[in-house]
């Protein structure tokens, strides 16, 4: 962590670069980690049974994280500019795909993942004290529309988060700094103790017996579940499926991108930055399923109330501790989390509105050198989407429509190769074309299947993104007028 004095950050309306190579790598590690991993497991099992497929889904799921990752640094080198993800789709293809995706960003994907962190974070506090959790009504009916002490817990965490990265990057860097090693520090602690403090190896020799033997459970009735054997082919729509969850745990890896602005030798360190976090989040996620296997049976990961599969583990483990243990690891994890996704969310409507494509306040720097009309306005939609409690459908809605995203920007790199081919590269993308080719497949493979699968997941997604087209076209309209 550099301490850099700079007494004027923003003189001249530009970002600073203060932050270092270990900054990036934790900003990546932090909004990569935030409450899945304590959960998805549960449905991963549900999907398929066996463990060894269990530990396919985050094998995969990480090698197609860093395929991605792998491939980004390219286009991080070539744009070192704040933005990202928006930047890269601007170039490759134009103005309308790049709002598309930043219209898509802010109506839902970082503004939705903000929210349903926040509330996250307060349904675990809950835990701790209970007048603080979603079952405290304070508006509304409990069936119907209502306002929980949960979600103005998660509105005020989103709020200080906020209002502490618009003091300046100092102050964002350091909440990611000690929240991101607090929370490796606690899971590797949770692995460790795992292994070594729970003793019934049993457990462990079960689960691996029949490890490959994959089975999806179906509701027969609103009360029975039975299980039908998958064979050759038939896995691999369940194995897609099963995959959305994992790879949504292993979203906002790109988050680093969107500060390339205030990131030193951003040719170098991004790239850098998303090697070294994303091999940091699979290495964790897989070994804490593991953990998982060696505590649980299938049946227990599968079937875990609310589908807490870290927090029946933890009783294991611990006794009733567990729960303690538990709810303060994600209290921290999800913290860590939000501050890295605020932090980086409104660098891309800073962009966006020096395009003349975002709110124009949104494209100024306050005398800290941080976009913070940007951060309160995302501010303001992440707390509409809490008190909505619709953030978890949008975000099932949009997971498709993100992986699209993901696709049209590594295509954008073949794409860039041909019409700039001059244009300085201080890093090209690892194992081109092979491993962004595969990423493009993979991806392309589990679209489709979600596309069969899970239509209501997708259809909306499109028709989210949809919208934003007439939204671009009166924005240009009035950037013309205006000029």
């Amino acid at each position: 962590m550099d301490n850099i004095k700079n007494p004027h950050p923003a003189e001249g309306g530009h970002f600073i670069r203060s932050l270092s190579l270990l900054d990036g790598a934790l900003l990546v590690i932090g909004s990569m980690i935030g409450s899945g991993i304590f959960i998805v497991s549960a449905d991963i099992s549900r999907q398929l049974g066996g463990a060894g497929w269990l530990v396919v889904v985050w094998l995969l799921s990480g090698f197609i994280t860093l395929a991605a990752a792998l491939s980004y640094g390219e286009l991080s080198g070539m744009y070192p500019k704040a933005g990202g993800q928006y930047v890269y789709l601007r170039e490759a293809f134009g103005k309308l795909y790049g709002f598309l995706y930043g219209w898509s960003f802010f109506a839902v994907i970082q503004t939705g993942t903000i929210a349903a962190v926040g509330v996250g974070f307060a349904k675990f506090t809950g835990y701790l004290v209970p007048a603080l959790g979603d079952g405290n009504i304070l508006l509304g009916k409990a069936d119907g529309f209502n306002v929980s002490a949960a979600q103005l817990l998660g509105i005020g965490m989103i709020f200080l988060l906020t209002y502490l990265n618009t003091l300046g990057i100092k102050s964002g860097k350091w909440i990611q700094f000690i929240f991101t090693f607090a929370k490796i520090a606690a899971m590797g602690a949770l692995i460790l103790f795992g292994f070594f403090l729970f003793r019934d190896h049993s457990v462990w020799h079960t689960n691996w017996a029949d490890a490959w033997m994959a089975r999806t459970e179906i509701k027969n009735t609103d009360t029975t579940i039975a299980h039908q054997g998958l064979i050759g082919l038939a896995i691999i729509g369940p194995l897609c499926a099963a995959m959305v969850g994992a790879l949504f745990s292993s979203d906002a890896w790109n988050n680093v991108t969107f500060i390339a602005g205030e990131i030193k030798r951003p040719e170098r360190n991004i790239g850098l930055s998303l090697l070294i976090g994303t091999v940091v989040v699979t290495v964790i996620y897989i070994s804490v399923n593991l953990m998982y296997l060696n505590v649980l049976s299938m049946n227990e990961i599968a079937h875990a109330q609310h589908d807490r599969v870290a927090l029946e583990a933890a009783l294991k483990i611990f006794g009733p501790a567990g729960t303690i243990i538990i709810a303060v690891m994600i209290m921290v994890s999800t913290f860590g989390c939000n501050n890295g996704l605020i932090l980086s969310g409104a660098r891309v409507y800073y962009t966006m509105a020096k395009d003349g494509l975002f709110l124009p306040s949104a494209g100024t720097l306050n005398d800290k050198g941080v976009p913070g009309a940007a951060l309160w306005m995302q501010f303001a939609w992440a707390s509409v989407l809490c008190l909505s409690g619709k953030y978890g459908d949008l975000l099932d809605f949009i997971i498709f429509t993100v992986l699209l995203f993901y696709i049209l920007t590594i295509v954008g790199i073949f794409k860039l190769r041909q019409t700039q081919p001059d244009m300085p590269r201080p890093y090209k993308a690892f194992g081109y074309p092979f491993v962004p080719m595969v990423y493009i497949v993979l991806a392309a493979t589990i679209c489709l299947v979600l596309l069969k699968y899970k239509p209501a997941y997708t259809w909306p997604g499109l028709i989210i993104v949809l919208i934003g087209i007439p939204i671009y076209f009166f924005l240009e309209k009035r950037t013309k007028k205006n000029e």
